[in-house]
């Protein structure tokens, strides 16, 4: 497979992640392992719909890469754009079930950062991963 970048059908800005391998592990982090997505991940499970939501949590990301990674799940089927609920024209996020699907995962690192990493407080709630 080509290690140049493709372009999604379903969203021609946001290249398509060039796979190094076909193992699900790397597959996955290919999409998901980068410094930020998660942690959008993490805000879309909190409730968070807005940019601006997102800009205002505590790891303060920089908003171009805050548009790419939101570009990125709603390419990959891991988030969507919805209306926003105010009724302007402008949208929101919401996880899908493929980024529901994410919950445990994102449980299973919070809790291991709360037995593993000392100082951390969790922001996630069991209901919520």
């Amino acid at each position: 497979m080509s290690s140049k970048p493709r372009k999604s059908p379903s969203s021609p800005k946001v290249a398509e992640i060039a796979r190094r391998s076909v193992c699900p592990v790397a597959c996955s982090l290919d999409l998901l392992g980068d410094r930020w997505t998660l942690l959008v991940v993490r805000d879309l499970w909190l409730g968070r719909t807005r940019f601006k939501d997102f800009t205002a949590s505590p790891e303060r990301i920089p908003t171009n890469i805050l548009s790419e990674r939101l570009e990125r799940l709603v390419a990959h089927g891991v988030a969507e754009k919805v209306p926003a609920a105010d009724g302007s024209k402008r949208f929101g996020y919401r996880l899908t079930d493929k980024g529901k699907a994410l919950g445990p995962i994102l449980a299973a690192i919070r809790d291991w950062g709360l037995t593993w990493q000392p100082g951390t407080q969790a922001l996630m709630t069991d209901g919520g991963g």
